[in-house]
C-alpha cells in the first residue's frame, strides 16, 4: 500500500512512517520543516520527504494520507485531500488499527519524563529477551530508531494528551487501548489546546476508562492532580511509584535501594542523573515487573542503559567547555534538568533556552519561567519575535544572570564572551534552535584556533 504522511518529520509521525515503512509499504510524506534526529531517521529509511504541503505531492495518490495533528484546515494539500475525497485517517488511529491491535501495549503519559521512561522501559524489556516493539517521541540510543514493529507480543509507546488531529480532537492517547498505562505526573501544558489543568485532568481519567480490569495503572503517588485524576473512578489495579504504598528509591552512597512497600529488594545503579530520573527508573521498573521481567533482570537492564539523544546529550567539547542538548521545555523539566547537571560534576552552568513551545509562546509559563532558570549561573533566554509576552519583565528576577539576545548570532556571541573551562553550557529547546548546538561548538573553537 502506498501511504502519504502529512506532517512527517513529527517526532510521533516520524515513528509512525518507520514502522510503516517496516510493514512493507511505501511511504512518502510533506512537511515544513526537518531536523535531527527525525530527518536523519527517515533519511536512513529512505523515506522521501517533500518540503511544503503541495498538492502536487498528492500526485499519483496514494492509497492512504495519514495527517498528522500539525496540519489543519487551509493547509494546501489537506483541502486537496479533501476536495479529491483521497481516503485519510490520523496517525494514532492508523496506529491502533494497524500496529496496536492484538498487542500488549503499554502506555507511558504524563507531563514530564514520558520519552526517557518509554525508552527505558522498551530496553528493559528487550534485555529480559522479550523482544519489544515501540514507538518513542525521541531516539533510544541503545535502538538508533525511534520506532520498530518487534518481534514480542509487547509495544511500548510514549503516549501524550495533545489531540488526534483537525477532525479528532481527542487526545491522542485515547486511541492506543493499553493493558498497562503508566502515569508519571501531570502539570498544566498545551495552553494552545487546553485550557486549564483540570482539562487535561479529564483527557487522562478518559484514559483510565480504557485500561481493563485485568491490566495495571502505575501512578506516581507524590502527584497530587493524578490523585484527582483517580478520585474520578478507577475500575483497574493501582500499582505506585515514589510512595510508601508501592515502590520507592533510596539513595545510598553508590546508586540506590529498591524498596517496595518499605521492603527492599535490590539495589540499583542507573547512569541517568538527577531525582527525576529516579522516578522515571522506578516507573519502568514497576511496568517491567508487570510484565513478568524479574526485578533482577529488570535492575541489570538499568545499569546498561545508553540514554535518549536530547536528553542531557554531551554534543561536544571545546577547551574545557561543554555544551550539552536538551529538549527541556516546561519549567518543571528545566529546573530539574538543571539540577540534574548540576549534581552531576562541579563547574558553572550556563543555561541557553528558546521558549518555542506553543505554550512557551503564549506566555503560559512566563511567571515561572524566572523560577526554573535560578538554578544556572547565567540565562540566556533568546527572545523570539513571535512571544506574546514581554520576556524582560517576566525574567527580571534573575537580575544580572539574564541575557536577553534577540537574535541567533547575539546569543552565540554572548555565551562564547563568557564560557570558560570548567563550564557546561545547557542549550534547551523543542526544536532545532538554528543549530546553535554546533554554531557554539564551531564559535568555541574558533578563537583557541587562531591562538
Amino acid at each position: 500500500m502506498r501511504l502519504h504522511i502529512l506532517g512527517i518529520c513529527g517526532t510521533f509521525m516520524a515513528g509512525v512512517a518507520a514502522l510503516a515503512r517496516e510493514a512493507g509499504h511505501q511511504v512518502s510524506g510533506s512537511d515544513a520543516n526537518a531536523w535531527p534526529p527525525m530527518s536523519t531517521q527517515l533519511k536512513t529509511l529512505g523515506i522521501e520527504v517533500r518540503r511544503g504541503y503541495d498538492p502536487a505531492h498528492l500526485d499519483p495518490a496514494p492509497d492512504r494520507v495519514i495527517v498528522g495533528n500539525v496540519v489543519s484546515r487551509g493547509n494546501p494539500e489537506i483541502e486537496a485531500v479533501l476536495d479529491r475525497d483521497l481516503p485519510y485517517v490520523s496517525g494514532p488511529q492508523w496506529l491502533a488499527e494497524e500496529v496496536l491491535r492484538g498487542r500488549e501495549v503499554i502506555a507511558v503519559a504524563g507531563t514530564h519524563g514520558k520519552t526517557t521512561t518509554s525508552s527505558l522501559l522498551a530496553v528493559l524489556l528487550e534485555h529480559a529477551g522479550l523482544a519489544p516493539g515501540f514507538l518513542i517521541g525521541g531516539m533510544p540510543l541503545d535502538f538508533g530508531v525511534s520506532a520498530r514493529l518487534g518481534a514480542g507480543r509487547h509495544f511500548v509507546i510514549e503516549a501524550d494528551e495533545y489531540d488526534t488531529a483537525f477532525f479528532d480532537k481527542r487526545s491522542k492517547f485515547l486511541h492506543y487501548r493499553p493493558r498497562i498505562a503508566v502515569l508519571n505526573n501531570l502539570e498544566y501544558d498545551h495552553a494552545d489546546i487546553f485550557p486549564d489543568l483540570a482539562a487535561i485532568e479529564r483527557q487522562f481519567h478518559h484514559l483510565i476508562r480504557t485500561v481493563p480490569s485485568k491490566g495495571r495503572l502505575i501512578v506516581n503517588g507524590a502527584d497530587p492532580a493524578l490523585a484527582r485524576v483517580l478520585a474520578q473512578g478507577c475500575w483497574t489495579p493501582v500499582e505506585y511509584f515514589d510512595d510508601p504504598r508501592g515502590w520507592q528509591a533510596r539513595e545510598t552512597g553508590e546508586g540506590f535501594e529498591i524498596l517496595l512497600r518499605g521492603a527492599a529488594q535490590g539495589r540499583a545503579r542507573s547512569p541517568l542523573p538527577g531525582a527525576h530520573n529516579r522516578s522515571n527508573a522506578l516507573a519502568a521498573i514497576a511496568a517491567a515487573v508487570g510484565c513478568g521481567v524479574p526485578l533482577e533482570a529488570a535492575l541489570a537492564g538499568l545499569e546498561r542503559f545508553h540514554g535518549v539523544r536530547r536528553r542531557l546529550e554531551l554534543r561536544g567539547t571545546v577547551g574545557g567547555v561543554a555544551v550539552y542538548d536538551d529538549f527541556a521545555h516546561h519549567p518543571t523539566a528545566i529546573a530539574a534538568t538543571l539540577a540534574a547537571l548540576r549534581g552531576n560534576g562541579s563547574g558553572r552552568v550556563l543555561a541557553v533556552l528558546e521558549p518555542r513551545s506553543n505554550t512557551m509562546r503564549l506566555g503560559g509559563h512566563a511567571q515561572q519561567l524566572a523560577a526554573s532558570l535560578s538554578g544556572a549561573d547565567r540565562a540566556y533566554v533568546y527572545a523570539r519575535p513571535d512571544l506574546k509576552w514581554d520576556a524582560r519583565g517576566a525574567l527580571a528576577g534573575l537580575g544580572a544572570k539574564l541575557c536577553l539576545p534577540e537574535t541567533l548570532e547575539a546569543l552565540v556571541a554572548q555565551v562564547v564572551a563568557e564560557a570558560r573551562p570548567g563550564d557546561r553550557v545547557l542549550v534547551m529547546s523543542n526544536g532545532d534552535f538554528g543549530g546553535v548546538h554546533d554554531r557554539l561548538l564551531a564559535a568555541l573553537a574558533a578563537p583557541r584556533a587562531q591562538v
